[in-house]
């Protein structure tokens, strides 16, 4: 285990905002996070991934966690699926690149997302089509009230559009360890997102390689690097809203884009909202929109939490009084 106290978190967040924590604890075992967790009952903590979808609005005065659990092994298959047990430390886009190269599919879609497995867990990541919830088989986590590890099925974990109980009920509560996942073998591509299957046809045959190539790509056309400039990707939420409303707004805006949620409801993309409000490209002082995707708040370069989380509230804002919708931020402010 590796303690660090007074210690720098500016490279382990995303935002790249230069505050500090009290104890940056690393542990690289199960059995060391056990140990651990009996002295967390007393105490401020937060596990964290990369810092990926997170803002530190101050100084931290407590301990940040972070696994360093990275193990990938193989624990079960047969001839349509195989169970992959993966540490809660692991790179996720290394994960799905081990995926594609063994050419097991299910995660394909989400490559390029930063972040660690175990907060992909938590947030229930999604992109393209797809979500990690539909590839999780199993979390399993510490308890710290009993310091007991336990395990929650898919199902326990309670998965929504980017929630699950970790998020919720149980926030705090635990920390987690590893992920078990089922992928395909016989992989179903799912391609209807845009024009996604378009884009991977330009490449010449539609495999989990090309797919995986093909997003990556998009994903660096249209969102700006963090190891460049300070961002969390998306900010806001894609609101959902009611079919009343919707209609409300369509008649105004005949343009407006929107996806079917249900028979009472339609989400509308937050970025459309945004651009529409005049903010994309939008510069205020230390911190803009991004200009070629409205949904990424960026730190041009020494921005403090709070003054991100000011034109994000200026963002919300706007969009409530224009649109009566408000926007709930993805990223999770830190006190």
């Amino acid at each position: 285990m590796n303690i660090k106290y007074n210690y720098s978190l500016l490279s382990h967040n995303t935002f790249g905002v230069d505050v500090k924590t009290d104890e940056f604890i690393e542990f690289d075992t199960v059995e060391e996070a056990l140990t651990l967790s009996k002295t967390l009952a007393q105490k401020k903590w937060l596990m964290i991934g990369q810092g990926s979808n997170l803002l530190f609005l101050n100084d931290f005065k407590g301990a940040i966690l972070h696994s360093a659990i990275r193990q990938m092994k193989k624990i079960e298959e047969d001839d349509q699926w195989v169970y992959i047990e993966v540490g809660s430390g692991v790179i996720w886009d290394q994960f799905v690149e081990f995926c594609v190269e063994n050419g097991w599919g299910g995660v394909e879609n989400l490559s390029s997302i930063p972040g660690e497995v175990g907060a992909a867990a938590v947030q229930n990541i999604g992109a393209y089509g797809m979500e990690v919830r539909e590839t999780i088989e199993k979390v399993k986590a510490i308890e710290i009230a009993s310091s007991q590890l336990r395990e929650f099925s898919k199902e326990n974990c309670q998965y929504g559009y980017r929630q699950s109980i970790f998020k919720n009920q149980n926030k705090g509560q635990y920390i987690l360890t590893s992920v078990v996942f089922r992928l395909s073998k016989k992989p179903q591509f799912k391609l209807s997102y845009q024009h996604l299957e378009e884009e991977v046809q330009k490449r010449g045959s539609v495999n989990l390689q090309t797919i995986r190539e093909t997003i990556i790509q998009i994903r660096e056309h249209k969102l700006p690097d963090f190891r460049v400039m300070g961002n969390a990707g998306s900010f806001f939420i894609n609101p959902v809203i009611s079919k009343k409303h919707f209609q409300r707004l369509q008649s105004e805006y005949p343009e407006i884009p929107h996806y079917y949620v249900s028979q009472t409801e339609e989400k509308i993309p937050a970025a459309w909202l945004i651009e529409q409000c005049g903010w994309k490209g939008k510069q205020v002082g230390k911190v803009a929109v991004h200009a070629m995707q409205p949904l990424v708040i960026v730190n041009c370069g020494g921005a403090s939490g709070n003054e991100i989380k000011q034109l994000a509230d200026e963002i919300q804002l706007s969009v409530k009084n224009k649109f009566d919708i408000q926007l709930q931020p993805e990223v999770n402010y830190i006190e």
